[in-house]
């Protein structure tokens, strides 16, 4: 699996950059850049990881990410056809135009709010995303305004949900970025079959000792923990895809089916069974 790492940079003068229907399917992409990202996706369902959120998402998606904020390509892993368009906003069309005006102050509310990276749901979110789309074929001028009609919009939107209860803030320069790549690329590589605290700090270069302290310092949680939630999350794609709990269980990784149930539930509150019957109707 190819594997990228990139802060993005934009040479054109303008304020915001778009992509319509990137295809990063194959490819994961976990990475992180200075501009605030607006994401909608169509897809039947995927993956949701920003920062230390991890969760499922089905029928579509509308997230906005905060400046630095790790992320993972939203149509990672997707088999299934599906539709995305990305904003970008430059931070320097956020610090200066946006701050600089009064009335456009709601807005600048927002993406201090989108720190804790945003999910929108309810009716805004397909709105938001259909307008989005419809933007592809504007004027810059008229493009212009109306990123700034869709923003003000979502100021106003009551349905959402806050991924982090506080700010994410990065520190980290591109090489710390890479050596967190890196481990998790592992991860998505080998989260399937049994991987030990011993393997994962030598690929990483480290003491077993030394690597749970970097881990547990650069994402709040201990590497186990860390592989179980991503080991649920695609439990959660088998459970969609019609597995049992049984083959959710050893297809994602775990060793023991009481095991899985326990962890499952202590992560998403249900067991798979309710999981499943929940994602059936």
């Amino acid at each position: 699996m190819k594997v990228q790492l990139e802060s993005l940079k934009q040479d054109t003068p303008q304020s915001f950059s778009l992509m319509f229907n990137p295809r990063l399917s194959d490819l994961f992409f976990w990475h992180f850049h200075p501009e605030y990202e607006l994401v909608y996706i169509e897809a039947s369902q995927g993956t949701r990881h920003v920062g230390s959120h991890i969760s499922s998402y089905r029928q579509s998606d509308l997230v906005l990410i905060g400046s630095n904020i790790p992320h993972l390509n939203f149509d990672f892993g997707l088999q299934t056809t599906y539709r995305k368009v990305v904003l970008h906003l430059k931070p320097s069309f956020v610090t200066n135009s946006l701050a600089q005006t009064p009335e456009l102050s709601s807005i600048q509310n927002l993406l201090q709010r989108a720190q804790h990276g945003i999910a929108f749901t309810g009716d805004v979110k397909d709105r938001i995303g259909a307008q989005l789309f419809a933007l592809e074929p504007l004027p810059a001028f008229q493009r212009y305004l109306q990123v700034l009609r869709l923003l003000e919009a979502l100021t106003q939107a009551d349905t959402f949900e806050l991924l982090h209860s506080k700010p994410v803030e990065s520190h980290f320069g591109h090489k710390e970025q890479e050596r967190l790549q890196r481990i998790y690329a592992f991860v998505d590589q080998n989260y399937h079959r049994k991987v030990t605290l011993d393997e994962v700090a030598a690929y990483s270069y480290l003491t077993k000792e030394a690597f749970c302290r970097y881990f547990k310092k650069r994402t709040t949680y201990t590497f186990t923990d860390f592989l179980n939630r991503y080991r649920v999350t695609h439990a959660k794609r088998e459970l969609l895809a019609g597995r049992s709990s049984s083959e959710a269980c050893f297809l994602s990784g775990f060793e023991s089916l009481s095991y899985f149930n326990r962890v499952f539930k202590k992560i998403t509150g249900r067991t798979p069974t309710a999981f499943r019957k929940s994602v059936a109707h």
